[in-house]
C-alpha cells in the first residue's frame, strides 16, 4: 500500500490541452493501477476544468488519474521539477 502521495503520481508529458472539450492529451509510461502495461499517448478528461490551466503542451508533469464513469479522468496535475 502506498502511503506517500508523491509515489502514487504518474509521470508524463503534455502533448495537447483542449480546454473547450475539457480534455488533456498526455504521453506517459505504464500505469499499473489502471491496468496499462505499456507507455502510450492518451486523452484524459479533466475532473476539474481548472486542472487544464496547470499545464500546457510540452510540459513535463506528474498527475493522478482514476476511472470515473468508465472514462479516464485526471484528478490532479502538477508540473514536474
Amino acid at each position: 500500500v502506498l502511503t506517500h502521495a508523491q509515489s502514487a503520481m504518474i509521470e508524463g508529458q503534455v502533448t495537447k490541452v483542449d480546454e473547450s472539450a475539457g480534455k488533456i492529451t498526455i504521453k506517459l509510461g505504464p500505469i499499473k493501477k489502471l491496468d496499462m502495461d505499456m507507455g502510450m499517448t492518451m486523452v484524459f478528461r479533466a475532473g476539474d476544468p481548472a486542472l487544464l490551466k496547470a499545464a500546457k503542451a510540452g510540459d513535463k508533469i506528474k498527475f493522478d488519474a482514476e476511472k470515473v464513469n468508465g472514462q479516464l479522468t485526471v484528478t490532479k496535475i502538477e508540473k514536474a521539477k
